[in-house]
């Protein structure tokens, strides 16, 4: 035997190990992202839209079944589903307004001068998101007006400011109906009356 076949025997050896680990690799890889493909479909994934649901917390309502989740859900006391076409936003889910009944007021941040607004809250989903701000309306209150008085004066005479404002009450009204209810849901906040004096 010549030299050159003895270093070519292990070489072809050593191609076809690699070949075979590759290909070990690959079948594992592919089992492997078949079961996970599995487990999140059969887990809710993409077969319903996307979004996991949980049945114990509340639901997007579409436009069509509107009526039905206000019945159902009791969304009497207050709320009223959304009335004409358009919604929020051209959205393809029903709004459901609730306005909280006092009107608040409060200091601004480093002033002499006060706020006093009226607001209203709408959501998208089911009639358990406004049951949940009904009974936790105390903490909400509370929230609104920490936030109402951790306003600077100059924010509250701009359009901009405004809508600053209506994100950071958008966001501290989620964040009690977190805590005391695990889930929050209120898409947006609206002035139904808003005064500084």
């Amino acid at each position: 035997m010549s030299e050159d076949a003895k270093t070519e025997v292990p070489a072809k050896k050593k191609g076809k190990m690699l070949k075979l680990l590759l290909a070990g690799v690959g079948v594992v890889a592919l089992v492997g992202g078949g079961a996970a493909a599995g487990l999140y479909f059969a887990n809710g994934g993409l077969a319903q839209g996307g979004a996991m649901a949980k049945p114990d917390q509340p639901q997007l309502v579409l436009k069509g079944e509107q009526k039905q989740a206000a019945g159902a859900e009791g969304g009497e006391g207050g709320a009223a589903p959304a009335k004409g076409e358009g919604g929020e936003s051209g959205s393809k889910y029903a709004s459901t307004y609730y306005q909280l009944e006092k009107e608040f007021t409060s200091n601004l941040r480093n002033s002499a001068h006060f706020i006093q607004v009226g607001l209203a809250v709408s959501t998208n989903y089911d009639g358990r998101v406004i049951k949940n701000v009904e009974s936790n309306e105390l903490a909400v209150r509370s929230a609104v007006l920490m936030t109402l008085s951790d306003t600077d004066e100059t924010q509250v005479f701009t359009p901009e400011g405004k809508r600053q404002l209506q994100s950071r009450l958008v966001a501290a009204i989620n964040q009690v109906l977190r805590e005391k209810e695990g889930f929050g849901g209120i898409g947006n906040v609206y002035f139904t009356n808003f005064i500084v004096q």
